[in-house]
């Protein structure tokens, strides 16, 4: 008998370019006939039934039209898609239409299609590139940049899931414009989420332009979709696998994914989020980390996006105390939660150590005074 060593060490460049803009259809095909995914020529459009005649189309289109080879497949728009019988259906579709390892993924949406897309992509022929091409605000603001892919299951959102990096995001602010209202707000909880935990500035910057943000002023939109990705880049890329300091990026999502689940997605995710960041902000006062002015200041950003700041009266408040146990950062059966210092950081609780724990009953009380 004996050991035989296998060395798997290895440097991998997972970077790429997050490219703002309006219209970007037409620089997606120009950077694919410049090398941007090498020589493939093959590519498979994922996409959902509201983004297809809106976008994908279009795209399909231009790509068809320079010579590639493409698909369309389209699912239901919603949440309640992003699950792996879809992430099965499309499979099964492109092995059909005889997709190999010599493919692109282009998910054309926002964070419903990137996160299935990507997921698909990384297990696809055990991983093909994909590019992001993200239509919605909540997508430029999360879900398309730092490479979680992943699909809910009937338990919690995001439990199944892998990080893959895109070759290259698009964030085409043009496309925001046919967002209904309340996908505009919805995109605002993430938005609202980065400066609390990384930006005063920024916040401050909210408050005072939020009436062009949510009329797509083009001056106002390109600075938060940039500000959005400089925030998240300064975590992701010190963390990019979630093993300390990405934790913060769940500020406000231990309530609000819970909430989101409990709700059978009735919530949009960004509805959802904001709900819980009015939960952390009244923990984060309770634990003495915020004043009551800076909480209430918050709250009232969150409405000023048209967001709700409380919890349904059709949410079973002792159902979601128990949904919390779901959430990703739970360590030995006890609830952690990440808590903002003030308006724009977070409380380190020790070197690397961004979560704490919170007893059962201190949840139990934040909740039942929503």
């Amino acid at each position: 008998m004996g050991i035989f060593n296998v060395e798997l060490k290895k440097v991998v460049d997972d970077s790429y370019e997050i490219e703002t803009g309006f219209d970007l259809k037409t620089k997606l095909v120009q950077d694919i006939k410049n090398g941007l995914v090498g020589n493939i020529k093959k590519f498979a459009i994922i996409t959902d039934s509201i983004v297809k005649d809106l976008y994908a189309n279009d795209i399909y289109k231009e790509i068809t039209e320079n010579g590639y080879s493409a698909d369309l497949f389209v699912f239901e728009a919603g949440e309640k898609s992003k699950v792996r019988k879809t992430k099965e259906v499309i499979e099964d579709a492109m092995l059909e239409k005889g997709y190999k390892r010599d493919c692109c993924v282009i998910a054309v949406g926002g964070g419903v299609v990137t996160d299935l897309a990507g997921f698909i992509a990384g297990t696809f022929g055990r991983g093909v590139p994909f590019i992001n091409y993200a239509t919605t605000l909540l997508a430029a603001a999360d879900a398309s940049v730092g490479g979680k892919t992943a699909v809910d299951t009937p338990l919690a959102t995001n439990l199944i899931g892998l990080f893959n990096q895109p070759e290259k995001v698009y964030i085409d602010i043009a496309t925001w414009k046919t967002l209904p209202d309340e996908q505009v707000y919805s995109g605002m909880a993430e938005t609202i989420k980065h400066a609390c935990l990384a930006s005063n500035e920024f916040f401050v910057y909210l408050n005072e332009h939020m009436e062009e943000i949510l009329n797509i002023d083009k001056e106002a939109c390109v600075h938060i979709a940039e500000e959005n990705c400089k925030i998240k880049y300064n975590v992701v890329m010190k963390d990019e696998r979630e093993s300390g300091l990405r934790e913060v990026l769940n500020l406000g999502h231990t309530v609000g994914r819970a909430i989101e689940t409990v709700s059978e997605y009735e919530l949009l995710h960004g509805q959802a989020v904001a709900i819980g960041l009015v939960a952390e902000v009244k923990l984060s006062y309770k634990l003495g980390y915020m004043t009551q002015e800076e909480c209430d200041e918050v709250i009232k950003l969150l409405k000023k996006a048209h967001l709700p700041t409380e919890i349904p009266e059709y949410i079973d408040r002792e159902v979601l105390v128990k949904k919390l146990y779901t959430d990703k950062k739970v360590r030995d059966g006890k609830l952690r939660f990440v808590i903002q210092r003030g308006i724009g950081a977070i409380v380190e609780f020790e070197e690397g150590v961004f979560a704490t724990p919170i007893s059962e009953d201190v949840a139990r009380e934040i909740i039942m005074s929503m």
